[in-house]
């Protein structure tokens, strides 16, 4: 019994040291600071102006995480400044939003590609998000982010 307990921990210690998940958060502030590597110590790459921008986390290392946005930048930011809201990115350019989850409902707005929506909820293959003062479903295809 001990040493199926025991080939259980060491399975489940060696699983979580080799797994590299990859998952998504959004940054925190209006304010952020991409940098080249870990730590303070390393020079800004860019500086990100939006916040609820969509980042995907690939990395981490002490209290910093590297991300890779949804322009392929990447980069290392500081924990304090990720958040777990729910926001995601257009990736389609001309994205209708319905007033309900079906192609076969009304169309509300259109949205450009790389335009920031705020995530509500989430079911099969529709959320349903805000943006500026429009609500509506969208579908999951055509967005990038923490969904």
């Amino acid at each position: 019994m001990q040493k199926i307990i025991l080939f259980l921990i060491l399975f489940f210690i060696a699983n979580n040291l080799y797994a590299k998940e990859e998952y998504f958060l959004t940054l925190r502030n209006e304010k952020v600071n991409l940098r080249q590597g870990p730590s303070f110590d390393y020079p800004v790459k860019i500086f990100y102006k939006k916040k609820f921008l969509p980042v995907l986390i690939q990395d981490k290392s002490d209290t910093f995480r590297k991300i890779r946005d949804h322009e392929n930048n990447s980069g290392w930011i500081h924990i304090s400044q990720l958040s777990k809201k729910k926001a995601a990115i257009t990736i389609d350019d001309d994205v209708l939003v319905f007033n309900k989850p079906t192609i076969y409902s009304t169309p509300k707005v259109i949205l450009k590609k790389g335009r920031l929506c705020k995530i509500k909820k989430c079911k099969d293959e529709w959320c349903n998000i805000t943006v500026d003062k429009f609500k509506g479903w969208v579908k999951k295809d055509s967005l990038w982010g923490l969904l």
